[in-house]
């Protein structure tokens, strides 16, 4: 658990960390190149001012002892280094250092000095062997050159400011990583905590801890996240009972045949039931309890595949009057030994596209709970007509009815009103609950009214062609 956290934790952090080095050197970079390219293209307009101005003084003719003075005075005061020479020989003389050529000005240079035009050299001079920014302005008199004022400042200065601006980068950009990164990793840490929460509350549930729930402390896309942890979690939770549930209620149900079977075959094996009348009883007893565990397990069997997406229908178009017709003559025997009447009424323009075997399996189930359910001399009626939805088959019955209550849970599996009469009728309790899932498989609905005492109506709707 506590990798998880650690490894999530890390790989953000480390992220952050990396965005946050990124942009503090790409930031100091590019405040490192303005700053040096605005500190140089200053100093170079300070030199054009102040060699400009510097040659104001020059009045024409040869330069004169009184501009010298004026230039060397100038040169002790100011940090920049400035001279008044007559030729480029004279300058290197000049010079505090030696330089790496003889000529100081290459023949181009020269050129544009004698035009009048001002020079300014930015970079490694090869004359100065160094770097350095300097200006040269030309002093012009009927267009011969009577000399040049040089300025000129060497880079070395500026890297010591660009130096000391480093120092203050440096200083800063590790103070703002420090605190960068301890608010991220706070953050971080507030971020991941209830992913931490929903990784233990999925090992809990994961070993069977159900009613596990997670704290929901934010409703951002990590708070969404744990809403739909519980939801899942509540809905394997009610999944698990309705299992638990299912369970029991198989059981039970099997436990009664099974009971019954085993109690008359032992009484039938034993001797104990001699007369020829009595065991032609139990045996019938048995066949019945028989009967309705098969229909019971072929009733889970249709459950589990529905359940499983595993139930294929085999579509085609036909006429739904017809069905029931053929359908209802299997009730006749059995209708007239309770003395139940049956009115059909059945518009024969109606056809659907459905599976006609489920259908007729839907008709089924609600047909044996009517006839289970209504006693002698009740009616049973059976009408198809046409419905806003579609089509619409209503079962109709004068039976018990169901109580008001009951309704909402009748199509749950194994649901009973009154369990002792259901099993004394041979009910499984699953038939509504498979009616209903295959005739949602159609795409149809089935609505259930029910008054007690009174009678049920169970109507089916379809679509039509």
């Amino acid at each position: 658990m506590k990798h998880l956290a650690d490894s999530l934790l890390k790989k953000l952090w480390l992220t952050i960390t990396i965005a946050v080095l990124i942009t503090i050197s790409v930031s100091f970079i590019l405040s490192y190149l303005f700053y040096e390219k605005l500190y140089v293209d200053r100093i170079e307009e300070n030199l054009l001012e102040t060699g400009e101005m510097l040659a104001q003084d020059y009045q024409g003719g040869p330069l004169s002892e009184d501009l010298e003075a004026k230039i060397k005075w100038f040169n002790e005061k100011s940090e920049m280094e400035v001279f008044l020479v007559h030729s480029s020989v004279e300058l290197t003389s000049c010079l505090p250092f030696e330089t790496n050529n003889d000529t100081l000005f290459p023949s181009e240079d020269l050129a544009q000095l004698e035009k009048g035009q001002i020079i300014a050299k930015i970079g490694f001079e090869e004359f100065f062997g160094r770097k350095m920014i300097a200006v040269i302005i030309p002093l012009i008199d009927d267009d011969i050159l009577e000399g040049m004022i040089f300025l000129y400042v060497p880079l070395a200065k500026i890297s010591e400011l660009t130096k000391d601006f480093s120092y203050l980068w440096l200083i800063g950009g590790v103070a703002f990583t420090v605190v960068a990164l301890t608010i991220g990793y706070i953050m971080i840490d507030r971020l991941t905590r209830p992913l931490v929460d929903m990784k233990r509350a999925a090992k809990r549930v994961s070993k069977g801890d159900y009613s596990t729930r997670v704290v929901i402390h934010s409703k951002d896309e990590v708070g969404q996240l744990a809403a739909a942890f519980n939801q899942m979690s509540a809905s394997i939770q009610q999944e698990d009972e309705r299992k638990r549930e299912f369970l029991a209620d198989v059981s039970h149900e099997l436990r009664t045949p099974i009971s019954y079977i085993k109690g008359y075959s032992e009484g039938l094996a034993s001797g104990v039931i001699q007369s020829p009348q009595e065991q032609e009883k139990y045996l019938k007893l048995i066949n019945r309890e028989a009967g309705r565990m098969g229909k019971l397990v072929s009733d889970l069997l249709d459950l589990s595949k529905i359940d499983a997406g595993q139930f294929t229908l085999e579509r085609h178009p036909f006429p739904l009057a017809q069905l029931i017709e053929d359908f209802v003559q299997k009730y006749l025997q059995v209708l007239n030994e309770k003395q139940i009447t049956l009115s059909v009424h059945l518009n024969p323009d109606i056809i659907i596209d459905a599976d006609e075997g489920k259908i007729e399996q839907i008709l089924q189930n609600i047909m044996d709970n009517a006839v289970r359910y209504t006693d002698s001399s009740g009616t049973i009626t059976i009408s198809l007509e046409k419905h806003p939805y579609g089509a619409s088959v209503e079962i109709s019955d004068t039976g018990i009815g169901i109580p008001e209550e009951d309704l909402m849970n009748i199509t749950e599996r194994f649901y009973r009103v009154n369990k002792a009469r259901s099993r004394s009728n041979g009910g499984t309790g699953l038939g509504l609950a498979i009616a209903e899932k295959l005739i949602t498989l159609h795409y149809g609905k089935i609505e259930i009214e029910s008054e007690l005492g009174k009678g049920t109506t169970v109507r089916l709707l379809f679509r039509i062609i």
